[in-house]
């Protein structure tokens, strides 16, 4: 009689077992059920870079701190201590709305900016966002 029971109890084990297997070889087969947002990245998405530092103050814009160059903000004309206050039609108001439009750009798309210098002149500047290495 305890032969019988450690017997049922095995094909038990077998049968859980084997059905976590199958569990796992139907998400191999038709992926994981990862929650919406948690999904691994098969690669990591490209995002467009001005190649600028940029910091908020107490006026609207984002405040140009620093400038890679040669980068797409340098070739465009931007330099330290220019205040962006447009990106194409997005009004940037902090850093932030920078960094959310840049990151709505694909990179390579051409992109009116609105500026004012630190020397206190406005300007229309045409530049390419592209991806730093």
């Amino acid at each position: 009689r305890a032969a019988a029971a450690l017997l049922g109890a095995a094909a038990g084990l077998v049968l859980l077992l084997a059905g976590a297997g199958l569990g796992m070889l139907g998400a191999v087969l038709t992926g994981p059920a990862w929650p919406p947002g948690l999904a691994p990245a098969s690669a990591p998405a490209l995002s467009a870079r001005l190649g600028v530092e940029v910091t908020d103050d107490d006026r609207p814009g984002a405040l140009v701190v620093g400038v890679q160059a040669p980068g797409p903000g340098f070739t465009a004309g931007l330099r330290e201590g220019d205040r962006l206050l447009a990106f194409g039609a997005a009004r940037i108001d902090t850093a932030a709305d920078l960094a959310r439009a840049l990151a709505r750009t694909p990179p390579g798309t051409e992109i009116r900016l609105t500026v004012r210098h630190a020397s206190g002149g406005y300007g229309q500047l045409t530049a390419v966002p592209g991806v730093l290495t």
